[in-house]
């Protein structure tokens, strides 16, 4: 088996990132397999390399190391354009024109299986002649052509989730290839076969699974990990405040007591520093998740578990 971590280099990890981070790190480490970081630095507009060190010193701060060079996303494109070339080949893709806002205004029916900001289909049928006068005004993006198709994700955290696979993007209006044609490639040519990534992206998958189809690409397994919620119930985010090393470390908040508290989390009981201890409670917690289940956990409770000690406190202040 090999896992993987891909975050995207536009800022400091948060404690949340951290903790997917762990997961997957462990479920690699613990079947004694190759564990490998990649950078989805698919946007120049966001992506910077400072950030991206930032996020591997956060990484290895809290125990996870990696096999192998470190792939970028910026250094596929060849590839990423190879396969969009192929898929419009075959008549699998379609231009369109319609900005962020006329899709988010688009009418969903209730109770849709369909992932977060699902395309409506508006462009899908317009004649050539339509496409080369919109084209004059505004450069197209290009989705692949699904039909609608539904796909059901086998979890190993989730359970089965079935879902729709809408016609989403494979590469933006500005050409860049999109992320969910970029990840698909990414874990195929890497040969990874296990996907740990945070539950937000599981309504994505059936997207995925499609496009794998249609490539004729491996399917990996998938354990979707419950996210950390901020203080307003929503994931967490950097406006919630201390959720990254460095700001923990101005308030004497280390990385072992950080990865003391994302390990407990996880259902480790015996959440100590010790790379073994952790791999060791991780493999007993997963033969047994009915006992460990993998849950939401909120910033207020990872904070119960980190808080520096009276002395620490004082030294703050």
């Amino acid at each position: 088996m090999t896992g993987r971590f891909a975050p995207s280099p536009s800022g400091d990890l948060h404690v949340g990132n951290l903790r997917t981070a762990l997961a997957a790190w462990l479920s690699a480490r613990a079947a004694g397999e190759r564990f490998l970081v990649r950078m989805d630095d698919l946007d120049p507009s966001v992506s910077v390399d400072r950030h991206g060190q930032r996020q591997l010193d956060d990484l290895a701060a809290v125990g996870v190391d990696w096999d192998g060079t470190i792939v970028r996303q910026r250094d596929r494109f060849t590839r990423y354009r190879e396969v969009i070339d192929e898929l419009t080949a075959a008549g699998l893709t379609y231009p369109c024109f319609c900005s962020r806002r006329e899709i988010r205004d688009a009418v969903r029916a209730p109770h849709d299986a369909s992932p977060d900001g699902a395309y409506p289909g508006t462009c899908r049928d317009l004649s050539d002649a339509e496409i080369a006068r919109r084209s004059e005004t505004r450069p197209p993006a290009l989705r692949l052509r699904t039909d609608g198709a539904s796909r059901a994700v086998d979890d190993e955290v989730a359970g089965t989730f079935v879902g729709t696979a809408d016609d989403f993007v494979i590469r933006r209006n500005d050409g860049v290839p999109a992320y969910n044609l970029a990840v698909v490639l990414d874990d195929w040519d890497q040969g990874v076969t296990q996907v740990v990534r945070g539950d937000d992206l599981l309504s994505s998958t059936p997207r995925h699974l499609l496009l794998q189809e249609l490539l004729d690409a491996p399917t990996p397994r998938y354990a979707h990990v419950p996210l950390v919620l901020g203080p307003g119930g929503d994931r967490l985010s950097k406006r919630d405040g201390a959720v990254t090393l460095a700001d923990l470390a101005e308030r004497d908040v280390t990385p072992p007591a950080v990865r003391h508290a994302l390990l407990r989390s996880l259902g480790i009981p015996t959440a100590t520093g010790d790379v073994e201890a952790a791999i060791d409670g991780w493999r007993a917690a997963r033969r047994d998740p009915g006992r460990h289940p993998l849950t939401t956990v909120t910033l207020d409770e990872l904070e119960r578990e980190w808080s520096p000690s009276p002395d620490a406190q004082g030294r703050a202040r």
